[in-house]
């Protein structure tokens, strides 16, 4: 069966999307990094509309594109990451991380393959009518079929952003800041001192300094 555009097009934003993503995990710079998964991103929601998911494919570009991504990038800035130092001890955990690293891509081949996710398994979706929603079929999906692996993915985001709070709350010895409990306990003493001094009057001219 010869493949129509409509494969043509999913192939090409699968092949970007890896390239993308490959790129997010090799790239020396955090934000071109950051910058790449933005890229894999916006060709997630061009598969997501080929699936006909319209709704799913404009929230991935609005809350992660639009604002996700735009936190990540001021929370690198921010950290002021030290890269040297992040690579320090990569050749030390190299004899580890690989064998790792290619037991995860024999699982996903055999996962991902065309024997559970050829053609012939997954036929392309087929036209909704005009009055199908798409935002109230993947809410029922959620909250009935989905709603355990919902609540785990709401609980890992939260130990996601409790984790970033931690990161940025790191004190350096540079680092000036303000302790609200001190200036509290400030006392009127110890910033305002009053000084007495006797009144002068000033000394009247001379007649000699009045001619002058």
């Amino acid at each position: 069966m010869m493949a129509n555009f409509q494969d043509y097009v999913f192939y090409a934003f699968a092949a970007i999307l890896l390239g993308a993503g490959l790129r997010v995990i090799t790239a020396r710079n955090p934000v071109h990094a950051a910058l790449y998964l933005v890229l894999a991103f916006f060709t997630a929601a061009g598969i997501w509309l080929l699936l006909e998911a319209e709704f799913l494919a404009i929230a991935l570009v609005l809350v992660y594109v639009g604002a996700v991504m735009v936190l990540f990038l001021f929370v690198v800035m921010m950290l002021d990451i030290n890269l040297d130092k992040l690579r320090e001890g990569f050749w030390e955990a190299l004899p580890v991380a690989l064998p790792v690293a290619v037991l995860m891509a024999l699982e996903m081949a055999l996962v991902l393959g065309s024997r559970h996710f050829g053609p012939e398994r997954v036929a392309t979706p087929k036209p909704h009518p005009a009055d199908y929603s798409n935002t109230a079929e993947l809410g029922r999906q959620l909250y009935t079929d989905y709603v355990y692996p919902f609540e785990l993915a709401a609980v890992i985001l939260l130990v996601a952003i409790v984790a970033a709070i931690a990161l940025t709350l790191r004190r350096r010895k540079d680092t000036k800041y303000i302790d609200p409990a001190q200036q509290v306990k400030v006392k009127r003493s110890d910033r305002l001192k009053i000084v007495h001094m006797p009144a002068e009057k000033p000394t009247p001219p001379t007649a000699e300094g009045d001619r002058t």
